[in-house]
Parts: C-alpha cells; sequence; structure tokens
C-alpha cells in the first residue's frame, strides 16, 4: 500500500516570532513567526489586517529565531536554530518573494539532542556576532562582517563551551562598540552528579555569566560571574552605548532584577493577582522592547496573561530604580513582538494570535512595584496586589484563527451540505472552542439589498480606462435596466444614457472613454459627451450572445450568425465581419488584448454540438477556425484568463506570460485548456467536477490580479496563489451572477445578484483551504461523540487547577465592586464591540488559578447547527471525564445511552495517584437534548476507553480490559483480561475483533469467544509505541500515531489472519502457550511516515462529494493533513521519482536533510510527500525543465499530475 501524504491545513500554533524590517522598508515592519515546520512572513497592511506574504515548509524542527542588522545598513537578516545541526542565515527577497538562503554552516549532528546547539539564539545588538547554545554544554560564536562587495560573511565557529552546565537562557549585550558580550543563566552539576545523598543538587545554585568575544584575538573568554535566584529563567537585553545603561534584566519567579558588571543588583517585586494562591509563583514567559528616540521600556508578561511595563531610571550608566508597572491583560503568548508604526503582534500559547494597536502608553497612575520601595519582611520580600482590568493601553484590530492545540476531530456531514464540515475540538481552558471547518474560502458580506424584482444580471462599469473606481452597477432584470451610480451611497440614476426599457445582454467600457450596452434589438454605444449611437439587428432577429474586451465585441444572432465589431481610430464601433455558423451559438468570449496591440486574435464560440471553435480575428484570416475542441457535454459559459508574464514571480520562479480557456459545461464540470499564443492551438486539458448545475464563469480581480469566479451549485474562485493555480469553493450561497466592484469603501470586491438580492463581499485570506466558526466552550475539551439520532455533539470538558464557574463569577463581582476606585473607573471602552470587552471575560483574562489537586469538569449535549447548548452538567465532587461512548446495551429498554469514564482526584505529581474512577450512564431525554444519570459504577482504574462491543460496554481501566453489562443498579462485570503491558488508551472494534492500543505498547488484537466467556490477545506490534491516536483501516489493519510525530499502519499477515478465523479455537491454544510474554503472532508494519507534529486524530474520510476515502489527521499544532491511497503502480512510480528528484535538486531551506527528516524515528516507509512535490511550481523554469526531462513529461504534465491529486483529497 503506497500513500500520498498532504498537509490540508498549514499548522496555525506559533513558537517563537520576531519582527524587523525584512524587506528593507524603513516605514513599516514584518513578523516572521516559526509554526513548527513552517516559516512565514506576515505583515499588517495599511488597515491593520496581518497578511500572509510567504510560508515555506522547511522540512525540519525550528527551534530558535533571531534576527541582526549590521551597522549602518536598512535590512535585517534572520538566524535560524533547526534541528539540522547547522546554523542557516536567510535573507527575505522582495522581488522574488522568496527567503533566499545566504549562510549554512554545519556544526554537529541532526535531530533535537541535549548538547547540539539550536535550542538558543542569542545576537549581538550591533550585528557584529551570534551565539548558537544548546541545551547543555556546547554554545558557538559566529562572527558577522561584510566583504568588500558588501555581502554578508560568517567566520568559522568559535568555542565557548562548559561541560556539566544546564542553560536556561542567553541574550546579547549591549555594549555599544566594544567587544561583544554573550549573557546566559547556566546551572553546574557536576557535584549533584556526584553526590547520592541529592545534599549537592538541593544547593546547587544558578549563575548569570559573561562571554566576552575578543575581535582582536578572536577568542571566546568567560568574562563575569555572579549567583542568581534559582527561579531564573530569562534574561532580557537592556541597550547601552549611549542608548542606555546596558547590562541585562533577569526575569526570576517573583522577581525582575537587573544586572551589570560592577554595578549592584536592583530587584523588583513582580506584582500579583489577588486570588492567586499562596503557593503558586509568578514567572515571565515572554518579553519584548519598545525603544524610542526619548523613551524606552520593556513588556514582560507572565504565565497568568497580565502584562507588566517595566521603565529603568537611570543617569548615563548608573541605574537608579527598577520600576514594574501594570499594564494590561492579554491571552498568554509564546512570543510578542513590537511592529512598526505602533502595533504589538501576541502569538498566544493556545488559542487565536492577536494584532493590538498601542492607545497610550501606560502613562497613568496603575499599580506598580519598585526596587525603591522593596520592602523585605521575615517570610521573605513583601508582595505587590493588582486586580486585572479591561484593555485600556491596548486596543485589539486583528486577529488571526488557530486551531493549536486541536484535542479531537470529527468529518461528517451534519448540515446536509455538498462537502462534509470538519469538527475539532480546540484550545484549552476557557479559550477553548468547537470549530466547524468547512473546506473553502471565508467571505465577508459588505452589503445586501433588495431589488424591486428577480435580477438575471448585474454589471459593473467605470467611465473612464484610468479611473480606480467603478461609476455605475448596472442590474438587468427580465423587461427592465436598472442603473445605480456609486459614491458615497448607491442610488439609482435615470441619466446614464443606457436603454432601460429592455434587459441587458452585457455592458462595458468600450475604447477608453465610452460605454457599450447590448441588448436583444441592437448595440447602444454612449459616447462620453452623452451622443448616442444605435446599432439594430437586421429583420426580426434577436442578439442571443455577446462576447466583448476593452477593444472588440462579438454578437451571436438567433440562427447562428456572428457579426464581430471593433473600435477604430475615432473611437467608433464599426462592423467589420459576419460569418455563419452551422448551428446556434451556445457562447462566446473574446481573449483580453495584450498588452500594446490594437486587437486581440481569439474568439471562442461554443456550440450545441459539444463543440468549441477558437476562431481569429485577424483582418488577413478573419473568422478561420484556428482549433477545434469537443467536449462531453455543451458548453454553457466561456471565459479566457491570461496569466501576466512574470520575473520572479511571487513563488520566485520566471513565468512566460499565458493564456487559458475556461469553459463551464452543461453537466457541472469546468473544463480548462492552454490557448497556444500563436497558433491558436488548445493543449493541456484538465477537467473538474464543481457541482450540479451548469458553472457560470465571470472574470473578477483578486489582490490586483485577473482571476475568475465560477456560480455553479455553490460559488468557486479560480486564481494564482504563489505560483499555483488554485480553484477553491467560497463560503457562501448559491450565487446566479457575478462582476468585480471596487469603490473607495470597498477596494476589492465583488457584487453578485441570488434570489432577489443584490450582494456585495470581499474574499478573506486567500492561499486557505478551510474557513471556521467558532463555538465557545467552559473548560478544556477531551473527547467528542455524535448522539446518532439527532446528531446532536456530546463533549467532555475538563481542566486542573480551575474553579468552577459558580466561584468564578463570585470571585469577579467581588473584585469587580472592590475595584472601582483602585484601577481607575468602570465605564465601558468606547470600541464598537462592548461584549468582548465586557467586564472580565475569561476568554481573556484566563481562569483564577486553584490548587493543583481541583478538578472541574462538565458533560456538554449541543446542536451544531443552531450552536446552541441544550445540556450542561457539571460533575461535582473533584471529578474529572475523560472518555466517553454512545452506547446500545442488549436490553432496548432506554435506547441509546451514554458511558462516560471519569476520575476523581487525579493527581500526576509526584507520582500519578488518583482517589476512585468511575464509569457514568446517562440515557437521552427530551429527543436527545437531555441527559439524565442512571447509575455510576466505582472501579479501580482510570476508564481512558471506552466501546461498545456485541450489546455491551467495552472499558479500558488502568491495564484492564473489562466487558460489562447494564444492571439496575450499576453496571455488570462479564468478562476481564488483565495481560495489558501499561494504559488502554483506545478501543476499537469490528465483528468480533477487539484492536486495543495500549499507551507506550502499541496495538494489540484480541478476541471474545463468547462460548467461553473469553478476552484473549492473538497478536501485538514487535515495535514500542507511546500512543497519541488510532484508527481502525480494515479487518486486519490499523493505523496509529506516536508521541513523537510518526504516523504508521499494522497489518495482521493475510495467512495468519485466515488461520486465526478457520481455527476453531481462534488462535486460543497457541496464545494459552504464550511466547516471551507476548502474544503468538506479530503484525507487521507496513507504512510508516513522520509528521513532524504530535498527532492526536485520526478518522478515515472523503471531504469532497464522491471522492474516494483519505486518512484525515490533526495536530497539536493545528495543522489538518491527508493519506491518499494510490489506486495505480504507474502513479506511485511517477511521484515517487518525482520526490528523488525534488530532494536532489531543491533541498529543504533550513539545511535538514528531507529523507532523514521523514525518518527521524523510523525509516519512511511507502509514502511519497506531496508537501515536498508541491513545491514545484516554485523552482526555477530551467530547473523544472530539467527535472520533466528526467521524467520524459513537460512541466505542464508534472502540475497537472499535482493538481488532480489534490483534486481527489479536497
Amino acid at each position: 500500500m503506497y500513500l500520498y501524504n498532504l498537509t490540508l491545513q498549514k499548522p496555525t500554533g506559533i513558537l517563537c516570532a520576531i519582527s524587523g524590517s525584512f524587506s528593507g522598508n524603513l516605514k513599516s515592519q514584518e513578523i516572521v513567526v516559526a509554526r513548527g515546520k513552517v516559516l512565514d512572513l506576515l505583515r499588517p497592511d495599511e488597515n491593520g489586517k496581518l497578511q500572509c506574504l510567504l510560508s515555506v515548509e522547511i522540512f525540519g524542527v525550528i527551534r530558535s529565531l533571531a534576527h541582526f542588522r549590521l551597522t549602518g545598513s536598512q535590512k535585517d537578516y534572520i538566524v535560524v536554530g533547526s534541528d539540522s545541526g547547522r546554523i542557516v542565515i536567510l535573507d527575505y527577497n522582495k522581488e522574488k518573494n522568496t527567503f533566499d538562503k545566504v549562510h549554512q554552516e554545519t556544526f554537529g549532528k541532526s535531530g533535537c539532542r541535549r548538547i547540539v546547539p539550536g535550542q538558543y539564539l542569542a545576537v549581538d545588538p550591533k550585528g557584529r556576532a551570534v551565539m548558537i547554545g544548546a541545551c547543555e554544554k556546547q554554545k558557538l560564536v559566529y562572527v558577522l562582517n561584510r566583504d568588500t562587495a558588501a555581502r554578508l560573511t560568517i567566520s568559522s565557529p568559535l568555542e565557548a563551551h562548559k561541560s556539566q552546565t544546564i542553560v536556561y537562557s542567553v541574550c546579547g549585550v549591549d555594549c555599544g562598540f566594544d567587544n561583544p558580550v554573550f549573557a546566559a543563566i547556566e546551572l553546574d552539576y557536576s557535584e549533584s552528579d556526584q553526590d547520592p545523598t541529592g545534599q549537592a543538587a538541593n544547593e546547587a545554585q544558578k549563575q548569570l555569566t559573561f562571554y566576552e568575544l575578543d575581535l582582536g584575538l578572536n577568542h571566546v573568554s568567560r568574562k563575569w560571574s555572579d549567583q542568581v535566584d534559582n527561579g531564573a529563567n530569562l534574561l532580557c537585553t537592556v541597550p547601552g552605548g549611549g542608548d542606555g545603561p546596558s547590562g541585562v534584566l533577569v526575569c526570576a519567579e517573583n522577581f525582575v532584577i537587573y544586572k551589570n558588571q560592577g554595578h549592584q543588583d536592583l530587584r523588583a517585586v513582580v506584582p500579583r493577582r489577588e486570588d492567586l494562591p499562596a503557593e503558586r509563583g509568578v514567572l515571565i514567559v515572554s518579553a519584548t522592547m519598545l525603544k524610542q528616540k526619548s523613551m524606552l521600556f520593556f513588556l514582560f508578561q507572565t504565565e497568568y496573561g497580565d502584562v507588566f511595563k517595566v521603565t529603568l531610571d537611570h543617569e548615563n550608566d548608573r541605574v537608579k530604580e527598577l520600576k514594574i508597572q501594570y499594564f494590561d491583560t492579554i491571552p498568554v503568548t509564546s512570543s510578542m513582538c513590537v511592529v512598526k508604526p505602533g502595533f504589538l503582534f501576541a502569538a498566544s500559547e493556545f488559542g487565536n494570535h492577536a494584532l493590538y494597536q498601542f492607545q497610550s502608553l501606560g502613562n497613568d497612575m496603575d499599580v506598580e512595584a519598585s526596587s525603591a520601595t522593596l520592602m523585605e519582611t521575615d517570610e521573605g520580600f513583601q508582595p505587590v496586589f493588582f486586580r486585572p482590568r479591561k484593555l485600556k493601553n491596548l486596543v485589539r484590530i486583528d486577529h488571526v484563527e488557530s486551531l493549536s492545540p486541536i484535542m479531537d476531530m470529527k468529518i461528517m456531514n451534519i448540515f446536509e451540505d455538498e462537502a462534509p464540515q470538519v469538527f475539532t475540538l480546540c484550545g484549552r481552558g476557557p479559550r477553548s472552542s468547537l470549530r466547524v471547518s468547512r473546506p473553502g474560502l471565508a467571505v465577508t458580506e459588505m452589503a445586501v439589498s433588495q431589488l424591486p424584482g428577480v435580477p438575471s444580471a448585474v454589471w459593473t462599469v467605470k467611465k473612464n480606462v484610468n479611473d480606480e473606481f467603478d461609476a455605475y452597477i448596472v442590474v438587468s432584470f427580465a423587461n427592465a435596466t436598472l442603473v445605480l451610480s456609486i459614491g458615497e451611497t448607491v442610488e439609482e440614476v435615470n441619466d446614464s444614457g443606457f436603454l432601460d426599457t429592455s434587459p441587458s445582454l452585457a455592458v462595458s467600457l468600450i475604447g477608453d472613454d465610452s460605454l457599450m450596452q447590448v441588448h436583444p434589438s441592437g448595440i447602444r454605444h454612449i459616447r462620453e459627451d452623452g451622443r448616442v449611437n444605435e446599432w439594430r439587428t437586421p429583420g426580426k432577429r434577436t442578439i442571443v450572445n455577446v462576447g466583448y474586451n476593452r477593444l472588440q465585441a462579438v454578437i451571436a444572432l438567433s440562427g447562428g450568425e456572428i457579426i464581430y465589431f471593433e473600435v477604430d481610430m475615432t473611437g467608433q464601433l464599426m462592423e467589420v465581419e459576419k460569418h455563419e455558423m452551422s448551428g446556434d451559438v451556445a457562447c462566446l468570449d473574446i481573449a483580453p488584448v495584450p498588452e500594446g496591440r490594437q486587437r486581440s486574435r481569439f474568439l471562442a464560440v461554443g456550440s450545441y454540438d459539444n463543440t468549441i471553435r477558437i476562431l481569429s480575428l485577424d483582418p488577413d484570416d478573419c473568422m478561420q477556425v484556428l482549433s477545434l475542441q469537443s467536449v462531453s457535454s455543451p458548453p454553457e459559459s466561456l471565459l479566457f484568463l491570461e496569466v501576466q508574464a512574470s520575473v520572479g514571480g511571487e513563488d520566485g520562479a520566471d513565468h512566460p506570460a499565458s493564456l487559458f480557456l475556461n469553459v463551464g459545461l452543461n453537466n457541472g464540470v469546468l473544463f480548462r485548456s492552454v490557448v497556444d499564443m500563436v497558433t491558436g492551438q488548445l493543449s493541456d486539458a484538465r477537467s473538474r467536477f464543481l457541482g450540479l448545475r451548469a458553472p457560470s464563469l465571470f472574470p473578477i480581480v483578486v489582490r490586483g490580479r485577473k482571476a475568475m469566479i465560477c456560480l455553479s451549485s455553490r460559488p468557486w474562485l479560480g486564481y494564482i496563489h504563489q505560483g499555483h493555480f488554485l480553484l477553491t469553493p467560497l463560503s457562501y450561497e448559491r450565487l446566479e451572477f457575478a462582476a468585480s466592484f471596487s469603490s473607495d469603501q470597498c477596494a476589492e470586491g465583488i457584487v453578485a445578484v441570488a434570489g432577489d438580492a443584490l450582494r456585495v463581499f470581499t474574499i478573506d485570506r486567500l492561499g486557505e483551504s478551510f474557513n471556521e466558526t467558532a463555538i465557545p466552550l467552559r473548560y478544556t475539551p477531551r473527547k467528542f461523540v455524535v448522539q446518532p439520532k439527532r446528531k446532536l455533539l456530546v463533549i467532555v470538558e475538563s481542566d486542573q487547577g480551575s474553579f468552577t464557574v459558580e466561584q468564578r463569577e463570585d470571585a469577579k463581582k467581588e473584585a469587580f465592586e472592590g475595584g472601582v476606585g483602585e484601577n481607575g473607573n468602570t465605564e465601558q471602552m468606547e470600541t464598537g464591540d462592548d461584549d468582548e470587552n465586557s467586564e472580565f471575560s475569561d476568554e481573556q483574562y484566563g481562569d483564577p488559578k486553584a490548587e493543583s489537586s481541583r478538578w472541574v469538569s462538565c458533560i456538554r449535549v449541543l446542536d451544531p447547527r443552531a450552536a446552541v447548548t441544550t445540556c450542561l452538567l457539571e460533575l461535582q465532587d473533584n471529578e474529572a471525564a475523560f472518555s466517553l461512548c454512545t452506547v446500545n446495551f442488549h436490553d432496548k429498554e432506554y435506547g441509546t445511552l451514554l458511558a462516560v469514564g471519569t476520575a476523581k482526584g487525579l493527581q500526576f505529581w509526584p507520582r500519578r495517584s488518583f482517589e476512585a474512577g468511575f464509569i457514568h450512564i446517562y440515557r437521552f431525554k427530551e429527543d436527545g437534548r437531555v441527559l439524565e444519570l442512571l447509575h455510576k459504577t466505582q472501579v479501580e482504574g482510570v476508564p481512558l476507553a471506552l466501546c461498545q462491543f456485541q450489546g455491551k460496554l467495552l472499558a479500558g481501566i488502568g491495564s484492564v480490559l473489562r466487558l460489562y453489562d447494564l444492571g439496575k443498579r450499576r453496571l455488570l462485570r462479564k468478562c476481564e483480561n488483565k495481560l495489558f503491558p501499561n494504559t488502554i488508551t483506545s478501543i476499537h472494534t469490528y465483528r468480533d475483533r477487539i484492536y486495543v492500543g495500549d499507551m507506550q505498547e502499541s496495538f494489540h488484537y484480541c478476541k471474545y469467544r463468547r462460548d467461553e466467556n473469553q478476552l484473549y490477545i492473538f497478536a501485538d506490534d514487535t515495535v514500542p509505541r507511546w500512543l497519541t491516536a488510532a484508527s481502525h483501516i480494515d479487518f486486519d489493519t490499523m493505523a496509529g500515531a506516536d508521541k513523537f510525530g510518526n504516523i504508521y499502519f499494522v497489518r495482521l499477515p493475510q495467512d495468519v489472519s485466515d488461520e486465526i478465523e478457520e481455527d476453531p479455537t481462534g488462535g486460543k491454544i497457541k496464545w494459552e502457550q504464550g511466547k516471551l510474554n507476548g502474544a503468538p503472532n506479530k503484525v507487521e508494519e507496513i507504512v510508516q511516515f513522520h509528521v513532524g507534529d504530535v498527532v492526536t486524530c485520526l478518522q478515515r474520510a472523503s471531504l469532497i462529494p464522491g471522492g474516494g476515502e483519505c486518512l484525515i489527521y490533526g495536530t497539536v499544532m493545528g495543522s489538518l493533513g491527508a493519506f491518499l491511497p494510490f489506486t495505480s503502480r504507474d502513479d506511485v512510480d511517477f511521484f515517487s521519482h518525482l520526490e528523488m528528484h525534488m530532494r536532489q535538486e531543491h533541498p529543504p531551506l533550513c539545511g535538514r536533510d528531507h529523507m532523514s527528516y521523514r525518518s527521524s524515528y523510523f525509516p519512511v516507509k511507502d509514502v511519497i510527500d506531496g508537501d515536498l512535490c508541491e513545491q514545484f511550481p516554485t523552482l526555477p523554469m530551467d530547473m523544472q525543465r530539467k527535472i520533466a526531462d528526467e521524467l520524459d513529461r513537460t512541466p505542464a504534465e508534472i502540475l497537472k499530475k499535482l493538481e488532480e491529486i489534490r483534486n481527489k483529497i479536497i
């Protein structure tokens, strides 16, 4: 079995982010974010919306990012620390929109190892050196310089190693233009290692060490070392060399300390929330610096989400006072970046990321702690308390959707759309949600207005070719035409010169400044000065079809006569040629006029005899047939789409100009082929089924480029994105007719008609495969099931160390009533969305923390169609739910029941312990909307897996697999097997087989003998696997994912499977003999692939109507991907060769070897990496040709194969 792996949605979580001027633009800055194995470049546009300019899959793990700027230059370089054992310096190429690799220096082994550098990066603030450090022992310093041609140079590495030392954080120290100095928080464990009593380990002390790079001697030495708190976890550079006092800020538990060589320590306490339990400390998790000409301050965020403004009061290089002032509270971030002009980008740890704008810089009186007012008491330092409040200094202006982390996923068609929806449980704590993802692009509706009748068509026209915005919207009805002028408002006008007593067939700008209206009985040509010329049809014939561009028009009369018009030098519309077709014309289109030409050469005519002809419009051979294409069904609509020639397009490759002919056929298929620019021959035909209605095609503009919108039973958008032609559905209702729309309120929109309404909408983030709607949840979701009859979702949620909702509300009320005078007033802020800024939303402030032994949990029944919760049961008595399933027991008294596995008082540290485990049985009432508890049964372990099996309930309780039946007061044990090695985490059943997933030991195949009432294991795996997800594929095959980011398939050999089915004892005799403590048979691994992200859910499903099944997976970082089985050997050969050539010709950006990355833990087996193959269009044209020649294909054929296989998945 061969599979094709394709990422459908790139990871959405962010591990680290940096901001800088990577494109060399001084006014604005960009943000580079690392999403696990993907490097993205984001930039806020003029409206404050974040746009993704570039996204690159690097086939490696990005561990750290830093940026530096050589003295005197205006552009920042990016340094990447990854698992490749190499330091890589990248430069963003603005013209080609790519990351160029400037340097790649190898220093160690690949993989994320303890002593191989890559975990930490620190840069000298003047850009002269970079330090790359490991978690332990090794630190390397590279000197950066430039040669005579102003190119960046890098030295060989200088060692700053110290063995048996753990590093917690490193940063550069700003010493102006003296020798570069780097600071590190280190802990020496050499004594603790030798001392078996543990005394030395308790007394071990963290040190702050300064390393100096002597540029003259080219050598790194330890310059200074000083003791620092054992809670120190983060360093922050303080500007020096005239800009500030130099030195570093050390963030430790509960404190921020200023340290510098030859300067006494200044310590200030971090203010803490009033409701925080005394045992919990406060740690700083992310920091950023804001430096302007006159002021300098730092923003530090604690692990509870509170942001503090830290300022240093200094004279020259002596610091007098260190102040920490409460600034605002935002969700906990993994990185914060200040971005010019005046934005703060917050990359959330979990949940959506946000872009904030500074309203003020926190100069009001807020709670403040200072080194000058530090009080020491017998218990330690006196804490400072504050109460969180609403946003005051920041205002959120944009957010980026993030699914990270996906906890569970189901793919179903609950809404009865064409394509199924993906339901995912995402997030953590009060920021968690159920997300419904639909394949397609999200649209934003700008306006909807009712029209006096049912319109048949709509156009927008400019008055002059040089106008920026459209002047009129023209709407055609069955017997009239309505003209609306676009200004501050849209209103009807009567003096436009259009004929409004008849329907229109086409309205457009013709020539430079005149308008053309085609109606059934003629053509109306309206000149700029208001003169109107009318051309009438001969006799009783009417115009049935029209095709036009800016200088030409062709009309088709009933009966099949074609008349061709052209604009002459004076701007008049002149009849040039007539031509009789053999039958009626179904549709027409003229290609756009090429740059610098008088006319376009090609006219496409679709006929009812299932053919499309390309006719010439040249004066020499006017109306000659250049080529003919037969199609499977009568054509309904034609559209020529021109792709401009580009040198170094947005994907970095050069593209020649090309012309595509798109045809919407009557059977719902979109047919695309390339038109030869010289001969007019059609080649490279591709087709795709869009829906049950013949697609109508309309040209629109997206991001300044030509694109097309196809209106079938749902709308589709065809556009070029990073070198790929993408055809993606829009998540919007069915439309009849569309045109592009541009006004000063909405620069790039689409106006369309549907029913009796006129709609204006814009298309949001391009390049995405899904758009989602979110339904907020209360606690961290764990699992969910679908109630089969009513298609309701049942979700279990649980959180550790948290308060219940009632306790939270009480605490809020108390804080709010008490905290009016102290933290400013309580009036609403003037930001249109009051609900988001309502007093103390949990989503923003996080949940108040309780003792770690407390759990809160609930079971929720949710109707996804109405997005309402119909029932919510809070579990009492410190119980937390972890598993659930629906079950039908043999006695049909209650119908479908719900089983929920819970644990009471679960603790993970110092060792895993719990008070009791329970299995609750609920019945559904009121048509499945409400749950009622029947009874609960105490068990001796935590039930992490439940499953229905032959009218009974199978439960995995710790390491025991047990079969229960329903009793009146509790569940009754029927049968059990205690021979599982660790903890059962998943159970799947099929016929009489049971597939059990163990937490550490992969899959066990079991059988249940009803006559002997016995469960026994007949096969298991040879490799220990830490399972995180499992899915049943077929009778002998299981798919699993482990916690190291691998997906694998195991299969029971066919002969063993047959033997067990035929054996009257079912393989029991062999089982009783035992074999090395394991099962008598072993499964074989048939597929193995390293995804590079922890997979949390697997499901077999099809994402397109009528498509083949894939295995869909969701990951902790919020990405969705698919494995598609190949159906033909030819495809396998083709893609494996393409993958091999791509590996050689286009190695990954950060220096990791692709083959070894995909084989990080086990050798990759029988999976072809579609993400690598899809980078083919981004290669330079000559390399594309080279690879295509080796494969005996053309580049176009390879692109067609890539598109075809992608269309099979989504």
